[in-house]
């Protein structure tokens, strides 16, 4: 029992070390977009509140005894329309102009341009139809 303990922990250990060579980390201040951050929205004549922030994405997969692990970090969103409750914002995709489109919680794409000024103006969608959303930081 104590090797078969000691064997896995050494195992381990050396699968921990290894993924730090291979896989270095990805500090937050190597992830860029202009969207990061609290802003200001209307959302079709409703005040509302986007946020983005980066947080943590490591990831730890393992094959029988041996396991590795990836560090990196990611976009989260979140929305509130009109003082409603937070909800996602998901699947943040820069376009080839610099625009940022993404998903809202009910599965709509929505897309802003990159902002002029700190200022932004462009989509949502709901059952079909694009509405306007703009934001201001």
């Amino acid at each position: 029992m104590k090797t078969l303990m000691r064997r896995s922990l050494l195992t381990l250990s050396s699968a921990i070390a290894l993924s730090f060579v291979i896989s270095p980390p990805s500090p937050a201040g190597q992830v860029s977009g202009w969207w990061g951050g609290y802003w200001d929205c209307n959302i079709d004549g409703r005040p509302a509140r986007m946020r983005w922030d980066v947080v943590d994405d490591s990831q730890t997969s393992c094959n029988g005894d041996t396991c590795s692990t990836s560090s990196g970090v990611r976009w989260k969103g979140s929305f509130s329309d009109n003082g409603s409750r937070w909800v996602a914002l998901t699947e943040p995709r820069q376009g080839n102009r610099g625009g940022l489109y993404f998903r809202h919680a009910d599965g709509n794409r929505w897309y802003l341009p990159k902002p002029t000024n700190n200022r932004t103006t462009g989509w949502t969608t709901w059952n079909g139809q694009r509405y306007p959303l703009s934001c201001w930081k």
